[in-house]
C-alpha cells in the first residue's frame, strides 16, 4: 500500500527568488507540502526571465519551481496585510530569500512573527548570515564560491575556474531544506515554531570541508590539478586512441594493482617506487599520465572501457547534456517524467530521494499569478474583496 507523502497537511509560504530558495521550496512541495510561492505582480520571481531556453520558458525557473502554486502580492501595498496575515495564520513555515534586511523591514523577522503565529518555522537564506560584517552585501553564486575558497582550489595550475552549476546556492537550498525537515520534528515535540538562519557562504564552506582540513593548521592546500583529484591517483581524465576521454578512479591499492595487470599489463608497475604507494603516484602523476596513455593510445574508448569493466575498475564516460537526457542507466531506473508547464509538457526527472512507503508529489509550473484567486478564496475573501484586490493592485 502506498502511503500520502509525509508532508502533505503542510503548507509554506516562501517569498523567493533564483535559486536557493526556489530550490528548497520545489523539494519540500514533492515531500507532499502546499508551496505557495508568493511573487511580484507584472513580473514574478526575476528567475524566471534568467533565458527562454525550454519552450520559451527559463532554464533556471523550470528546474525549480516544479509542483508549486503561484500567487501574486504587491507586499508593499498598504492592503496587503491582511492577505499577508492569513497566509501566515494558516502556513507551518515562511522560507524567504530577499534583499538583505528587507524581510525585517516589512515585519517578517521571527522576534515579531513569533508573537502571533507562535507555531510558524522562519527559514531566512541569505549569502553571508543575519550579522557580522558581510550581513548587508549582496551574495551571487559566483561571489561566494570566491569567499568560500573554492576557486582557489577549483581549475588548472594556471587559471582558476568556477563550478558551471550554482553550487552555493544548491547547497543553501539543500542545507535549508534539511532543516526546516528538523525544525517540523522539533515541533512536533513542542507545539512552538523555530527560526532558521541558511547563509549560502555557511552552506558552501560546509561543502568544502575535505580542502579546509587538507589545508589544516597551515599545511598546504590541494593544487589546482583540472580533472585530476588533488590527492589520488591515477583519478581523473585519461584520452583513449579515438581522442575521447576516460575518467578513470582508483581508490585503493587493490584497484592499482588489477588496473596494472589487467588493463595496463604491466604488473611492475606496482613494485616501482614511483607508483607503489598512492602518495608516490600522486607525485609522479605526469609520468604515470604518459604511461597510462600510451597503453590507451592502442585502444578506442569502447575497447578501454570493456577492459576496464573485466577488471572492474571505476571508471566514467564524459557525456554531454544529450546524452544525460538519453542515459541508459537513468531510462531503466525511470527517472523520466513529463512536467506541464504554462508552454507545454517539457521532459524532467524525478526526484531522486526514492522511498518505498511514497510517491512523490509532482505537479506542473505554475504561470506566473496563475493560483491568486484559488489562493485567496482557500484563506476566505469572497469574491467581491477579491476583485477589489485586483481592481487596486494588490495581487
Amino acid at each position: 500500500m502506498i502511503d500520502t507523502p509525509p508532508l502533505q497537511g503542510i503548507t509554506v509560504v516562501s517569498l523567493e527568488h533564483a535559486i536557493a530558495a526556489p530550490l528548497c521550496t520545489r523539494q519540500l512541495a514533492e515531500l507532499g507540502a502546499q508551496v505557495i510561492k508568493v511573487e511580484r505582480r507584472g513580473t514574478g520571481d526575476f528567475a524566471r526571465n534568467y533565458d527562454d531556453r525550454v519552450k520559451g520558458q527559463s532554464s533556471h525557473f523550470i528546474w525549480t519551481n516544479r509542483s508549486k502554486k503561484s500567487l501574486t502580492l504587491d507586499l508593499k501595498h498598504q492592503d496587503s496585510g491582511p492577505i499577508l496575515h492569513r497566509l501566515l495564520e494558516s502556513a507551518d513555515v515562511l522560507v524567504q530569500n530577499l534583499a538583505p534586511g528587507a524581510a525585517s523591514k516589512m515585519g517578517l523577522d521571527f522576534e515579531r512573527l513569533h508573537k502571533e503565529y507562535e507555531e510558524l518555522i522562519v527559514c531566512n537564506i541569505s549569502g553571508y548570515g543575519s550579522s557580522g560584517p558581510y550581513e548587508k552585501k549582496k551574495a551571487y553564486d559566483l561571489l561566494v564560491q570566491a569567499e568560500a575558497g573554492l576557486l582557489s582550489i577549483t581549475g588548472t595550475a594556471d587559471e582558476m575556474v568556477k563550478s558551471s552549476i550554482s553550487i552555493a546556492d544548491i547547497a543553501a537550498g539543500m542545507q535549508a531544506q534539511t532543516a526546516i525537515l528538523a525544525a517540523l520534528i522539533q515541533r512536533s515535540k513542542t507545539d512552538k515554531g523555530s527560526n532558521i538562519d541558511i547563509s549560502m557562504l555557511e552552506a558552501m564552506v560546509e561543502w568544502m570541508g575535505f580542502p579546509l582540513n587538507y589545508a589544516y593548521d597551515g599545511a598546504p592546500p590541494p593544487h589546482r590539478t583540472g580533472t585530476d583529484h588533488a590527492s589520488i591517483y591515477p583519478y581523473g581524465a585519461f584520452v583513449t586512441g579515438d581522442e575521447k576521454v576516460i575518467m578513470l578512479g582508483l581508490q585503493n591499492e587493490r584497484e592499482w594493482a588489477l588496473f596494472c595487470e589487467s588493463v595496463l599489463e604491466q604488473t611492475e608497475l606496482t613494485s616501482d617506487p614511483r607508483f607503489a604507494k598512492n602518495v608516490s603516484r600522486s607525485s609522479n602523476r605526469e609520468s604515470l599520465k604518459k604511461i597510462i596513455e600510451q597503453k590507451f593510445a592502442n585502444f578506442t574508448a569502447k575497447e578501454v572501457a570493456n577492459k576496464l569493466d573485466q577488471a572492474q575498475i571505476a571508471f566514467a564516460n564524459v557525456n554531454d547534456m544529450p546524452e544525460v537526457w538519453d542515459h541508459p542507466q537513468l531510462k531503466a531506473l525511470n527517472r523520466l517524467i513529463d512536467t506541464d508547464t504554462p508552454k507545454g509538457a517539457v521532459k524532467s526527472f524525478k526526484p531522486p530521494g526514492n522511498n518505498s512507503s511514497f510517491e512523490p508529489s509532482l505537479g506542473p509550473v505554475p504561470a506566473l499569478g496563475e493560483h491568486t484567486t484559488e489562493i485567496l478564496s482557500d484563506l476566505g475573501f469572497d469574491i467581491n474583496e477579491i476583485k477589489r484586490f485586483k481592481e487596486t493592485e494588490v495581487v
